[in-house]
């Protein structure tokens, strides 16, 4: 089961030919028992950095920690981060230790991790070293902290949630110590930067559970995501909806493609509901504007987590024009593909579909096929090269001019109506006949 990259074995035949332990440790170890490829390698053994630097004399090292232990090894341009064995010492803020200090047994090492299917060693001389139970719970799908999970999740508040992206990428449980610890320290995570919340947000979003962390852990996201407060309980009373909006924003999430664009306009399309809802006097629900404010408050949340331009200008789109409704004719679709682009005029039918397989399917049927049709309508138009954007137009601005356009402004707002005219079919993008309807109007 244990066929290791040879850097790998270099490294630890290196160390174990010089007297000390070696051993591959953490999410590798769990990775290959769960017949997984590792995507990287960590090396935990009983040399101290100097000694380590000693062994390898001669190959590149980088000195990337040695106040934690840390040495990485540059073997053919492969990274192996080699640790030294450690016990931690007082983590005053909430994400790494003050201090450590080294120890000669594994054990010891292996106590200080976080979860016990992340506490395994391996080693062709010894095998696997499991000394917390991580192997069982692997082969069970539970996820718990090693020893006293509130001592765990004091350490590193982090971990909160590696626990909840654990369990909605591998689809485990948590174990109830393990959940109970996590909703009792969850406001510790004020403590860690945006951009490690936002990373470990964007796995947990793109698990194959991630509809029921979301349910079960919502109150863990709201301190995270103050932005989606509210959605909770919130019955819609539209026959619209068989869900509350934090349920249909979980189903919606399950239903969009696992990529973190999709799920984070997902987790964010209805986070306005709360500020918009209404109730008429027939006692339906509404939630006019809903998709503005839903807009701003994404905004606001994308940001403060420091998420990259691209993928926040993409979210922001698409939670701005998520309701949007879009006929099933040609000039529809043309100048929805205007106004977005086709890359996000189609990402944003993805986004639609998902956000009506949350809804009452019985009533969303008619609405569901409407995007279908959309999507062949697209396609024909853009396999067809006709004209949806000011760039296909037959004439551009210097022919407005060579025809007696004045320059100015006039001239984009005349190529607009040209390009609308064109769009509803009131002309042929042509050029003579362009110019010949520009003269008539």
């Amino acid at each position: 089961m244990f066929v290791l990259p040879h850097q790998v074995e270099f490294a630890i035949n290196k160390l174990h030919s010089a007297g000390y332990e070696a051993f591959i440790v953490g999410g590798c170890v769990r990775d290959i028992l769960r017949g997984d490829a590792p995507s990287d390698y960590d090396i935990t053994t009983s040399a101290e950095p100097k000694q380590t630097k000693v062994v390898f004399k001669g190959e590149r090292i980088i000195e990337t920690g040695l106040k934690h232990g840390t040495v990485t090894l540059l073997k053919e341009d492969t990274p192996l981060e080699i640790t030294t064995y450690r016990i931690d010492g007082d983590y005053t803020d909430n994400r790494r230790p003050d201090s450590v200090k080294f120890t000669k047994t594994l054990t010891e090492d292996l106590a200080r991790r976080d979860f016990t299917i992340n506490a395994m060693a391996y080693s062709p001389k010894t095998g696997v070293v499991d000394a917390f139970g991580g192997e069982n719970d692997l082969k069970n799908g539970i996820i718990r902290s090693v020893g006293d999970a509130d001592r765990r999740f004091n350490e590193d508040a982090l971990r909160i949630m590696r626990a909840l992206r654990f369990s909605s990428v591998l689809g485990f449980i948590i174990e109830s110590e393990t959940k109970k610890s996590i909703l009792k320290n969850k406001n510790l995570l004020k403590n860690i930067s945006a951009e490690r919340i936002a990373i470990e947000l964007v796995k947990l979003l793109c698990g194959k559970n991630a509809k029921q962390i979301i349910l079960e852990y919502f109150e863990v996201l709201e301190v995270i995501l103050p932005e989606i407060i509210g959605m909770k309980g919130l019955d819609q009373k539209n026959r619209w909806h068989i869900y509350d909006v934090l349920t249909h924003t979980a189903v919606a999430v399950e239903n969009s493609p696992e990529n973190p664009v999709f799920r984070l306009t997902a987790l964010l399309h209805d986070c306005g509901k709360p500020d918009t809802f209404f109730i008429d006097d027939k006692g339906v629900g509404h939630f006019h504007g809903h998709p503005e404010v839903s807009f701003k408050k994404a905004k606001n949340a994308l940001k403060r987590l420091k998420f990259d331009n691209a993928t926040t200008e993409k979210v922001l789109t698409l939670i701005k024009y998520h309701d949007m409704p879009i006929e099933p004719t040609k000039s529809a679709v043309k100048k929805a593909l205007n106004l977005l682009t086709p890359e996000l005029f189609f990402c944003l039918l993805k986004v639609k579909r998902a956000d009506n397989l949350a809804q009452n399917l019985e009533l969303t049927k008619t609405c569901l096929s409407t995007i279908d049709t959309l999507e062949k309508i697209a396609k024909e138009i853009i396999q067809n090269g006709e004209c949806f954007c000011l760039k296909d137009l037959a004439v551009n601005g210097n022919d407005l001019i060579s025809a007696g356009i004045p320059v100015g402004k006039e001239i984009g707002e005349i190529l607009n109506t040209l390009l609308n005219a064109v769009i509803n079919e009131e002309v042929e993008n042509e050029k003579n006949a362009l110019l010949s309807y520009l003269a008539k109007r």
